[in-house]
């Protein structure tokens, strides 16, 4: 009976309770099981004594997604990031305050879209998912290049890549490593396999360009050609991504929900969500908005940020930007690895990069190429070195299936090198200049081209 008192009609909106069932279970993404630890159960009973409907639905909302994370503590720094860019106060504080305020709402924004998934179907629901599921560097990076600072969008994606291949991945292997001495931990290799292959058919994407570019050929011979190069790699790698998630979601669903039926087991029999399709929209526009407006602070603060701090641009965009702005769901990958699910734990960091790597990257060079500004996939020596390195790395950690703090360890060790890395480049405003200028010389080229 007291599971009764969380299925009452005014507070669905559509008066139907739709339990999850067996395959509605299937658009429960590791993102969103991630991110459920820092999940806050809300108690509805004195919201439930409103007698005006309306209110009480507002209350019960606002109760469940602002006050039903453990996160709540920093939405304060959301309309304080506001006034300090209203009101002028210094840049450094607005970039760190905008940090703050998108921790909470990436994790609220993978809450929304599982609520969501309840209405919509497990199918629906993946394809939402893996929409929004980094939404974050995604509005970053697109207020970024219409700023047209390509190198501060280079910087952020890779930075996503190689924090979650090797931070979260290695700290979560580490952890779970010592938690769990005295048991074997092992994981379901499938999905693992999956996910290293589209990262190093990711990786050829990024490679070609580079090479292309520092072939030894004169730039305006190569210029114009690796542009077009990293087009056709990112309609390639666009293409591999929308076959990924057939595969995922239709071809070979059933993969996936074995997973979580031994992940979830029975206590996750039946579920109802705790807020109306309709609410859940709403609040997921309204935090988009919201994120957006943040993440425009941050891409105009950072150079302000990095002057101030005497960190490089580059440091700041690959190695703090991930950390803080994806916390939760990295903090939650790491909490599963304590309680020996490392599938959970795997499926985050690797469907993460995935995804980054393999949709969000690509669909930056697109739109770019849409808003006539020349984005290519060459991330330089130093970056895609870095990059090739950690995915291969990570390849080989996860070829047996077995897992030990070792493992863990040395992805951890092989972050530490590369933050180390860009902490000593001091070049911040250089670095990004580098980038406009070649993009203004592409732009003549091109020309020269089309007239010749």
């Amino acid at each position: 009976m007291a599971s009764n008192s969380h299925q009452e009609p005014w507070f669905l909106e559509n008066g139907n309770v739709r339990t999850l069932s067996k395959e509605m279970r299937h658009g429960r993404t590791h993102h969103y099981m991630s991110s459920s630890s820092f999940r806050r159960k809300s108690d509805l009973k004195l919201v439930s004594k409103v007698p005006i409907s309306c209110l009480r639905q507002l209350l019960a909302n606002l109760q469940e997604v602002i006050l039903g994370t453990k996160l709540f503590v920093l939405f304060p720094a959301i309309p304080l990031a506001i006034a300090a860019e209203t009101y002028g106060f210094g840049r450094p504080w607005v970039f760190v305050l905008s940090l703050l305020g998108l921790t909470p709402l990436a994790e609220r924004v993978s809450f929304l879209t599982e609520q969501i998934a309840y209405y919509t179907g497990p199918t629906v629901g993946g394809l939402l998912n893996a929409t929004c599921g980094n939404a974050t560097e995604l509005i970053i990076a697109i207020f970024a290049l219409s700023e047209h600072k390509i190198a501060l969008v280079k910087y952020s994606l890779l930075g996503s890549i190689l924090s979650n291949l090797l931070l979260v991945l290695g700290t979560s292997l580490f952890c779970g490593g010592i938690a769990n001495l005295r048991r074997e931990q092992k994981y379901d290799r499938r999905q693992a396999d999956v996910n290293s292959l589209l990262l190093l058919l990711a990786l050829l994407c990024h490679l070609l360009p580079t090479l292309f570019r520092h072939s030894g050929a004169l730039p305006e011979l190569t210029v114009v050609p690796t542009i077009q190069l990293s087009r056709a790699s990112s309609i390639v790698m666009l293409l591999a991504y929308t076959a990924y998630l057939v595969f995922q979601l239709w071809t070979h669903r059933q993969l996936f929900e074995a997973q979580e039926e031994s992940e979830d087991g029975a206590e996750d029999e039946e579920e109802v969500p705790v807020i109306g399709f309709w609410s859940g929209f709403v609040w997921l526009v309204g935090m988009t908005i919201v994120i957006a407006l943040l993440s425009e602070y941050v891409v105009s603060t950072i150079e302000d940020a990095s002057d101030s701090w005497g960190l490089s641009v580059s440091f700041l965009s690959i190695i703090l930007l991930p950390i803080i702005g994806n916390a939760a769901e990295h903090a939650g990958a790491i909490i599963f690895a304590f309680k020996n699910k490392l599938d959970i734990s795997l499926g985050v960091a690797l469907g993460s990069t995935t995804q980054i790597a393999m949709f969000v990257v690509p669909l930056c060079v697109v739109v770019a190429w849409i808003m006539g500004i020349h984005m290519d996939l060459d991330f330089n020596i130093l970056e895609t070195t870095s990059l090739a390195l950690s995915i291969i790395a990570t390849a080989f950690t996860l070829q047996d299936g077995t897992s030990h703090y070792m493992k863990g360890l040395v992805l951890l060790l092989c972050y530490i090198v590369i933050a180390a890395c860009f902490f000593v480049s001091k070049t911040p405003l250089q670095t990004l200049g580098q980038a406009n200028v070649v993009n203004s010389g592409l732009q003549m080229t091109t020309k020269g081209v089309l007239s010749a």
